[in-house]
């Protein structure tokens, strides 16, 4: 650690030392507990809140500063930076205490939400139908783009599709069927500019399955390489990709 930018840290004995005296004079009761051993010098620090996963700081090597992650269903809900411990601190009980989003988006403005945040807070299946939404109101806003717009209408009314977790890579709309980064995706279709053919993959950008002319007929293609015991979109991630 970096005695140019944590004297106070290291003075302490440590972030968890640090993080206690912070909180003490704050009057804020915080539980430390341990971070990950793969990121050296991380503190958890415990939540009551259902769902919510202990949130994760650690300093930065390069800069005074203060990383967080919070996870909720194995899935990176919010992260940022804290300028200093009380930040901190004050991220920690708001996070600690199930302090809803649109109110953490209001008094912590140095915290990143993840766009569907809430919805991944209430299960896989709403963050399913909210990531839908997204894609519903992108091709909205892409009027010269209509084969998008196609792609994206045509895949949701097909009922094994829709009940996946839809993300686009340079347009392509790729089929996951877990909510949290690594996506396991499970096949993909790639629309082209100006009336050009569909491309069904394996993945977003790689393993071409087949080519069709009509949109209708690249659903079709993709449902016949999607494997039957794929279900729903289970909440996180597999912790196995592709």
């Amino acid at each position: 650690m970096n005695s140019e930018f944590y004297p106070d840290l290291i003075e302490a004995g440590g972030l968890a030392a640090a993080l206690e005296r912070s909180a003490a004079d704050l009057g804020v009761p915080l539980i430390l507990v341990p971070g990950r051993n793969e990121i050296p010098d991380s503190v958890g620090i415990a939540t009551t809140a259902p769902g919510r996963l202990p949130l994760l700081v650690f300093p930065r090597a390069d800069a005074r500063g203060f990383r967080l992650i919070g996870r909720a269903g194995e899935v990176d809900i919010v992260t940022g930076e804290a300028p200093e411990l009380r930040d901190v601190v004050e991220a920690a009980a708001a996070w600690g205490a199930g302090t809803t989003v649109p109110r953490m988006r209001e008094t912590l403005p140095f915290l990143l939400f993840d766009p569907i945040a809430e919805a991944h807070e209430h299960g896989a299946a709403a963050a399913v139908a909210a990531q839908w939404d997204r894609l519903k109101e992108l091709a909205a806003d892409t009027p010269n783009f209509p084969e998008f717009g196609l792609l994206v209408e045509a895949a949701y009314a097909e009922p094994r599709l829709r009940r996946l977790f839809p993300f686009t890579s340079h347009w392509t709309v790729a089929f996951s069927s877990c909510t949290g980064r690594p996506y396991r995706d499970e096949v993909a279709i790639s629309p082209q500019y100006g009336g050009g053919r569909y491309i069904v993959l394996r993945h977003p950008n790689t393993g071409m399955l087949g080519e069709a002319p009509t949109v209708e007929e690249a659903v079709a293609l993709a449902l016949a390489h999607l494997p039957e015991s794929v279900g729903p979109a289970v909440a996180g991630f597999t912790g196995r990709s592709g």
